[in-house]
């Protein structure tokens, strides 16, 4: 919901910088790795209690993945690119509940795998909306020049980079943000649903 806020605000900087990264050599892939590693680092030290460390850790690898895509358009997209960059994504959006889990099982392990299971749901949901827009040929730059088409929901990456923020401020709080944020999540995942049934109609229903 506020990442085309967002988007207006940083991109201009975003830019700026990949254009740099790029007339040195730096490769859109590289960055989208190096958020990743880092991303995975802020989860290790969530699992030994390093909050304040891991949320700047979450703060730059998130910047990243914004830059990624700035140094691919100052440069050259690929559709390899744009699919490195979902799959790394989620491999951060699961990594984070997973570290509070294993920092207190007995008080995050239930919520923890609620939240993890409305990512897994709401990302079907986005990627399998992303298939059938390309299917049919449609475009869209509501959030940017993307690889692949992106829906608009009530839970996006800003959320859920504010959730995280939240957790690591407040850590004990992450069994009840996490159940807010999973049921979020899971509501986002089924007005994506009835908005692909609008969308995408059968044609032997118009018949």
């Amino acid at each position: 919901m506020m990442d085309g806020s967002a988007r207006k605000i940083i991109q201009p900087g975003l830019d700026r910088a990949g254009v740099w990264l790029a007339q040195r050599g730096v490769k859109a892939d590289h960055v989208t790795i190096f958020a990743c590693v880092i991303g995975l680092a802020a989860a290790v030290l969530i699992a030994l209690d390093y909050m304040i460390a891991a949320l700047a850790l979450i703060i730059v690898s998130r910047m990243c993945d914004g830059l990624d895509g700035s140094v691919a358009r100052a440069s050259r997209t690929t559709d390899f690119g744009g699919y490195l960059d979902i799959t790394l994504d989620f491999v951060f959006y699961g990594a984070v509940p997973l570290a509070f889990v294993v920092l207190d099982p007995g008080a995050n392990a239930l919520a923890g795998a609620a939240l993890i299971f409305s990512f897994y749901v709401n990302g079907a949901s986005f990627l399998a909306y992303a298939i059938v827009a390309e299917k049919r040929g449609l475009s869209t730059e509501a959030r940017g020049v993307k690889s692949i088409y992106f829906t608009t929901g009530l839970a996006e990456a800003s959320e859920t980079y504010i959730v995280f923020a939240v957790f690591c401020l407040w850590p004990a709080w992450f069994a009840p943000v996490a159940w807010v944020f999973a049921a979020i999540c899971l509501y986002t995942a089924l007005s994506r649903i009835m908005q692909a049934r609008a969308e995408f109609p059968d044609p032997a229903s118009k018949a």
